[in-house]
């Protein structure tokens, strides 16, 4: 129904209008339909009559409504809302990302031209002066009959990938010019003509050890051959090593020996830097 006074849709059963607080009993109120949409937020202080949004009295006594009709609902947490960069900054995030790109692409590169084989690692290494050939041995020399001969070196500390590598040959200095030899000498001058050679790579502690005569672990050893080639790797960390040309075994004969022996490594810095340390150390008198 409708309120006589003011024309608000009422409830069948309402004795006051809930929006002026007009008494119902004795008026004549229109009878009209209560919208389907009517929510019932609030209850009477007084009575505790149930009443629509937005009463401002109460439908059966009439008291007026001292509150809000409509009361608030509790708020769901909000989403966290996405925070967008700025325009000024998304240069910046730009230029971060492609410096970092550039970044991981040196340092694969890097790595790649230290530790490959590669052709073209190795010419970087070179070219750089990551990768060394330091010369022990490029002369002739002549070991006698009973001795030995060796080359002390040693190894960079703080290289990596060391390696001794050379070529050598020898011959006899034996005299085959004699034409009137005993045949009890026969056998002697036969042997002492024997062009073989031995070569050896030993640490210091097993170069100590083979001086008295006795066997010790080698780096290389060759064998009794009158050529060959040293290839051989030594151990990780500085060292100090003896490359040795063993004549002891041969009776008479002296050999005559041509060898070029490098010694081959990887290092961080430079040789030229390595070198101006060592002249200015040596030039302080340490």
């Amino acid at each position: 129904m409708l309120c006589p006074n003011c024309a608000v849709s009422l409830p069948e059963d309402a004795q006051f209008c809930l929006k002026c607080g007009q008494p119902l009993n004795g008026a004549r109120a229109t009878t009209a339909a209560l919208p389907s949409a009517t929510i019932v937020v609030l209850a009477c202080s007084k009575c505790g009559a149930t009443l629509p949004e937005g009463a401002q009295f109460c439908l059966k006594c009439g008291k007026p409504v001292s509150l809000p009709a409509k009361t608030a609902a509790i708020p769901e947490p909000a989403a966290p809302e996405e925070v967008l960069p700025s325009p000024a900054s998304r240069p910046r995030h730009r230029l971060r990302v492609v410096l970092g790109i550039l970044l991981a692409v040196l340092l694969v590169a890097t790595l790649w031209a230290a530790t490959s084989d590669s052709p073209y690692a190795q010419g970087i290494q070179e070219f750089v002066g990551w990768k060394h050939d330091q010369t022990i041995l490029q002369t002739p020399f002549s070991v006698s009959a009973h001795t030995f001969r060796y080359y002390k070196f040693s190894s960079p500390p703080g290289s990596m990938n060391v390696a001794i590598v050379g070529q050598f040959s020898a011959s006899s200095e034996s005299n085959k010019n004699r034409g009137d030899r005993k045949n009890a000498d026969k056998d002697n001058a036969d042997k002492d003509s024997d062009s073989n050679i031995e070569v050896y790579v030993l640490s210091e502690p097993a170069f100590i050890v083979w001086q008295t005569g006795y066997a010790a672990s080698s780096v290389y050893e060759s064998g009794r051959v009158s050529q060959g080639t040293v290839q051989a790797e030594l151990p990780h960390g500085g060292g100090i090593y003896y490359l040795v040309f063993s004549n002891k075994f041969a009776p008479k004969a002296a050999k005559n020996v041509n060898a070029t022996v490098l010694l081959r490594y990887k290092n961080w810095v430079p040789e030229s830097f390595r070198r101006s340390v060592d002249r200015f150390w040596n030039w302080m008198g340490l």
